[in-house]
């Protein structure tokens, strides 16, 4: 692929990066649409059976009408900010590859099912997140395709990066002739220094914006190796929605995108590993971590667990941290569960932690009902809509994580401190403006006395259980076998 040069800086960073309020205090819930819900309202399509093994080329035919449809269900999960893989028009499953960036692909439902999904949300008090794929379009997106019937005459062979002629754009024996994404000549690479290129892209985010959705999540922004074109991004949209969120796919350091004048976040896979590999330490399947995208990951203790997340928690400004999208799994990654050998156990403990640490926790669709999954594709397998298939443990402990989390600002705001990591038991704070939350985990398969060494005494409330505890400098509290409390403030002793 040829890589774009690095422009310079063409506005001035801000003194510390700002990000949207609502974030802070959000749970997210990622769809990928063609296997989230199907409405039965988009017809005559060839679709795999509802279920089926998933397949890299074939359609299952979820839909945004069968989102609106199950929106009470993710209501019921305290859900209040959807994240969406692409919607655009595309001749892929996964939408990746983007025909018309300024239609909801019909079958989806079109602009109608988005408009209709929009408001809906908003009416319930829900942001709506779209999948932003700036970096690559595919071979039917028309300009690519003129350039296909043009060649060399095209109108708009400057909007990509030719190679050489003629073009082979289905003929893999042969050089596809144009950078492509990773080498895959169905997703040619924008030429972002073409002006024309830019102000398209940049048109394209202020559309859907003034459209009525609530940020963007960036696909491999980072392949847009200019930080002018996002900081002209960010002010577009910005301009629009002053409170939009804009959040990266970065999966290594962020520093350079972070700084308050590109993105407000990144999608946290420095969360993601340590969570696989503390949390799913007896049980992890390297074989499976290996062919996914987290890569192979390595067991620690919950010593070593506390350093990297108190480490993670301060990687960058505050603003920042309080804004990340924590998530254990995703669409490019095997799911959790599956990725720890099945150990429904280690999700919980994950899921308890994640729903604890600072920034917005971001669940992945069919995770709270325990749906398994490897690598892709079959980590985008169809929601199971009967819940005789569902693990009911998982749902209600997700439940009643996020209401705690709600309730509670120092679960929402508060900093982040370890007070005792030893063994497999772990106990951090959560305070905020003088109050604390206390969270012990034990991932032991036998239960744990944690010392309370820096609690602020009192009475607190265990938001899992309903017990109540007087806590007291010096005491113990005992953790079941890999289970965990999490303590909300209930008053004076």
């Amino acid at each position: 692929m040829t890589a774009v040069q690095n422009a310079p800086h063409t506005h001035p960073q801000p003194a510390h990066p700002t990000t949207p309020e609502w974030v802070k205090d959000a749970v997210f819930y990622q769809i990928f649409p063609d296997r989230f819900a199907r409405s039965g309202r988009v017809n005559g399509l060839n679709l795999q059976p509802w279920g089926d093994t998933p397949e890299f080329n074939r359609y299952m035919g979820g839909d945004l009408w069968g989102v609106i449809e199950r929106l009470d269900h993710i209501q019921s999960l305290g859900v209040n900010a959807i994240y969406f893989c692409p919607v655009f028009q595309s001749a892929s499953n996964h939408r990746y590859h983007t025909h018309d960036y300024f239609q909801v692909d019909p079958m989806l439902g079109g602009n109608a099912a988005l408009r209709a999904l929009i408001d809906e949300a908003h009416g319930r008090g829900m942001r709506v997140v779209l999948d932003g794929v700036f970096n690559h379009s595919s071979r039917g997106f028309f300009q690519f395709n003129d350039l296909l019937e043009q060649g060399q005459d095209s109108a708009y062979r400057d909007w990509f990066h030719p190679e050489g002629w003629p073009l082979h754009a289905y003929n893999d024996e042969k050089p596809a002739g144009y950078a492509a994404w990773w080498g895959n000549r169905a997703l040619p690479k924008f030429n972002t220094d073409n002006p024309a290129v830019r102000d398209f892209l940049w048109e394209v985010a202020e559309y859907w914006t003034r459209f009525g959705i609530d940020g963007w999540r960036l696909d491999v922004p980072n392949e847009i190796d200019d930080d002018s074109f996002w900081q002209e991004f960010r002010r577009r949209v910005k301009a629009v929605n002053a409170d939009a969120y804009i959040v990266g796919e970065i999966w290594g350091d962020a520093h350079r995108w972070l700084r308050g004048d590109q993105f407000d976040a990144v999608m946290n896979y420095h969360f993601t590993r340590p969570c696989l590999a503390f949390f799913g330490a007896r049980t992890l399947d390297h074989p499976m971590n290996e062919r996914s995208g987290t890569g192979r990951v390595d067991p620690v203790d919950a010593p070593a667990f506390a350093a990297r997340m108190t480490e993670v928690a301060r990687m960058y400004h505050p603003e920042i941290v309080a804004a990340q999208l924590n998530l254990l799994d995703s669409h490019d990654t095997a799911r959790f569960i599956t990725a720890v050998g099945g150990d429904a156990t280690a999700y919980r403990l994950a899921t308890i932690f994640q729903m604890t640490y600072p920034g917005a926790p971001c669940i992945y669709y069919g995770d709270e009902i325990g749906l398994p999954g490897g690598p892709d594709p079959d980590c985008r397998r169809a929601f199971p809509w009967n819940d005789s298939e569902w693990d009911i443990d998982t749902l209600e402990l997700t439940r009643k994580l996020t209401a705690a989390r709600h309730a509670s600002r120092p679960l929402q705001r508060g900093d982040f401190e370890v007070l005792h990591a030893e063994g497999e038991s772990l106990l951090y704070a959560r305070c905020h403006e003088g109050r604390c939350a206390y969270v012990a985990l034990n991932c032991a398969q036998e239960p744990a006395r944690v010392p309370l060494r820096g609690v602020e005494a009192g009475r607190y409330r265990d938001v899992l259980s309903g017990q109540t505890y007087e806590l007291t400098e010096g005491a113990e509290l005992e953790i079941a076998a890999r289970g965990g409390v999490v303590l909300v403030w209930a008053g004076q002793g």
